[in-house]
């Protein structure tokens, strides 16, 4: 698949690291360094905008390894982008450690996944059919 972007950061385009992986790294385009205080959300910009092809999604998703060594994640994980959106990818960082974490310019701060979607056509009805699960959820069937 060949998606069109314009790089206006200061950075090299995104690139999968292995070829395996289903993401690819997002980096902060700062001017100067974004310091995230406990429990502090900001909207850091990358420079990237994207061409996502009908029917194609980017998703924004937190890297592991800032949400467990710094409780730096995405906050609206993952981020929906949509193939009509033409303006900068920006991604929302939530600091939920109790330290302050620095931002700097070129860091690698969320992963981007494309990934095919379909639009539903609504059929309302009366009543939907019956499963063994029915209404149950959160945990309702079990731990194992």
């Amino acid at each position: 698949m060949k998606i069109k972007i314009v790089n206006q950061s200061q950075h090299s385009l995104p690139q999968y690291a292995t070829p395996a992986s289903a993401g690819v790294d997002l980096r902060a385009n700062l001017e100067e360094d974004v310091v995230i205080e406990s429990m502090e959300r900001v909207l850091i910009p990358t420079g990237l905008f994207m061409e996502i092809p009908v029917g194609y999604e980017a998703q924004v998703r937190p890297r592991s390894g800032l949400a467990l060594k710094h409780g730096i994640s995405v906050l609206n994980s993952p981020g929906t982008i949509d193939a009509d959106y033409r303006g900068e990818i920006k991604v929302i960082l939530a600091n939920l450690s109790k330290d302050a974490f620095r931002i700097q310019n070129g860091e690698r701060i969320a992963q981007l996944v494309i990934a095919a979607h379909e639009q539903a056509e609504w059929v309302e009805v009366e009543e939907l059919e019956e499963t063994s699960r029915g209404a149950g959820g959160f945990g309702s069937t079990g731990k194992e």
